[in-house]
């Protein structure tokens, strides 16, 4: 079995795929929380400026630990602080929803597969805020030099080697020496990502099984095991998710899902004189 294969049938992004199953709550509690109709309201001493969104995504104040805030520059320092505590939070991408944690902390990713309902055996992809990041968490020197810039930030998942330098935890993806890499074309998790000063473990925001988000009320069941949840209003890319492409063998790609941007996702890889790898799936 190669690497590439391994990581495929081991791959949790595939999940974002849509699940005509309807989702439900089974699994997890549902904590309480309070609609804000109002712009502005006081909260425990404390005024929060909540900012609704279309299509009943109503911002919201949770009684409890967590709280839902608009994903504005605003309010990305509560984000930071709390990823370097190690707590989990749901956010916006250009594709989906996700949970995000610090990709270095064991806790803070053990965190995300309970919250999900996932087998601790099953990898994570990981967030960076900027192209030029990537290098410190996975092995680029063998692509094409413009190739990445031509990708990213945009909504695909680059498969690449770990290597010997990346400063990831070991502990991230045990028994895997390749890595799912996203940079988001969507500023507010980037603003994140770079102030986390590491890397956020990535994943869907929803049961495992079950239909991924494109709002925050897809999973409102799970706010309640989130620092933060910020809203970001309905999602227009559907539930395809991100493309994912496989770039760990020099020259050739593998699309290992189609995903939101297969096309566009080609057309820059053959630019760049890549061939698709077809021993892959024989």
């Amino acid at each position: 079995m190669n690497l590439s294969t391994k990581f495929t049938e081991r791959l949790p992004f595939l999940e974002v795929l849509c699940n005509p199953a309807a989702f439900t709550c089974r699994g997890v509690s549902r904590v309480g929380y309070i609609h804000l109709k109002q712009r502005y309201r006081s909260f425990a001493g404390v005024c929060a400026k909540v900012a609704p969104s279309s299509n009943g995504c109503d911002g919201s104040l949770r009684n409890g630990a967590g709280v839902v805030l608009p994903a504005t520059k605003e309010f990305a320092e509560e984000a930071i602080q709390s990823l370097k505590l190690g707590k989990v939070i749901a956010v916006p991408t250009d594709t989906l929803y996700g949970f995000a944690c610090d990709a270095c902390s064991r806790e803070a990713v053990h965190r995300i597969y309970e919250i999900k309902g996932r087998k601790l055996t099953s990898p994570l992809a990981i967030c960076v805020g900027d192209v030029a990041d990537i290098k410190r968490f996975a092995f680029t020197d063998h692509l094409p030099e413009t190739l990445l810039d031509s990708l990213l930030p945009g909504p695909v998942t680059l498969v690449l080697r770990r290597g010997e330098s990346s400063i990831l935890e070991k502990s991230l993806n045990p028994g895997l020496d390749s890595i799912g890499v996203r940079v988001p074309d969507s500023d507010f998790i980037r603003l994140i990502a770079r102030g986390s000063g590491s890397a956020l473990a990535l994943t869907s925001a929803n049961l495992t099984g079950h239909r991924s988000s494109v709002c925050i009320k897809d999973f409102e069941n799970l706010w309640g095991h989130c620092a933060y949840v910020y809203d970001g209003g309905d999602l227009p890319m559907g539930r395809a998710g991100s493309t994912i492409v496989d770039l760990t063998s020099p020259g050739k790609y593998t699309i290992l899902r189609p995903g939101s941007a297969r096309e566009n996702t080609i057309e820059s890889l053959e630019r760049h004189f890549l061939v698709e790898d077809k021993t892959e799936n024989s």
